[in-house]
């Protein structure tokens, strides 16, 4: 079942979603060649912490960090720890923040020092496909406009979307219905709703769409270990069009 929110709900998930959206750019100001993912991870749990939320993800499922930190072929569910980071290396960084029992969610993945021609371009279309879903995520539309928009984007520009990871619904639980594939075709799924609330996230492979689970039961890395993005937002859906609530000034 898919869960509208009242207006009371939408003003707590605006309010973790702030945090979120501040607690990144904290992670914009530090990445830098020779810092560790798990002094990442801290200056994110201090952060949260600070303005009076709880990190999401720390406990949820087992998991043991505020953040994910995926690194190059690492696709999602990265464990900070004490690698250091890479000139020419890029990193993924998912934050969550929890106020008042609801939940904001959001992904960006940043360069560190200077990258490659390829790798910008992969940061930039899954970008792209993020803001093409959702200016799709509109009162009336189905839920796979959105997964069409993402997926034709990104093989426009010849590269690939993650197939066995989705993005979802998201409010009082982290994971909420609906899912929310990053391909498929328009048309189909269920009509968007005002009051709906979706964490929309386009996962973007240079090579192949197929990814697998390290030993460590957590990080997802491409299959033929070529790079990946990650870009999320947490959006409702308005009458007056998709509210991203993990955008510190709205819109």
């Amino acid at each position: 079942m898919i869960i509208l929110k009242t207006a009371r709900e939408l003003n707590y998930m605006r309010d973790a979603g702030r945090i979120v959206a501040e607690t990144h750019r904290e992670m914009e100001k530090a990445v830098a060649p020779g810092v560790s993912t798990a002094e990442l991870d801290e200056i994110a749990e201090d952060y949260i912490r600070s303005q009076g939320a709880k990190p999401a993800f720390k406990g949820y499922q087992g998991f043991p960090a505020t953040i994910c930190a995926s690194i190059n072929e690492q696709v999602v569910h990265g464990i900070p720890g004490i690698r250091r980071l890479e000139n020419g290396d890029i990193i993924s960084i998912d934050v969550g923040a929890v106020v008042n029992d609801y939940h904001g969610d959001a992904a960006i993945t940043l360069p560190v020092g200077e990258i490659d021609e390829e790798l910008q371009k992969l940061i930039d279309v899954t970008r792209e496909a993020l803001d093409i879903g959702i200016e799709k995520s509109r009162v009336g539309n189905r839920l796979f406009d959105i997964s069409n928009a993402i997926q034709k984007h990104v093989e426009d520009n010849q590269f690939s979307v993650v197939r066995q990871y989705v993005g979802h619904g998201i409010g009082k639980k982290m994971h909420e219905e609906p899912q929310i594939p990053n391909f498929g075709p328009a048309g189909r799924g269920p009509r968007l709703q005002e009051g709906m609330t979706l964490a929309i996230e386009p996962m973007v492979n240079v090579g192949t769409w197929e990814v697998e689970t390290k030993e460590d039961q957590w990080t997802v890395v491409t299959k033929d270990l070529k790079p990946s993005a990650h870009f999320e937002h947490t959006i409702a859906i308005t009458e007056k069009g998709p509210e991203i609530l993990t955008r510190s000034n709205g819109g």
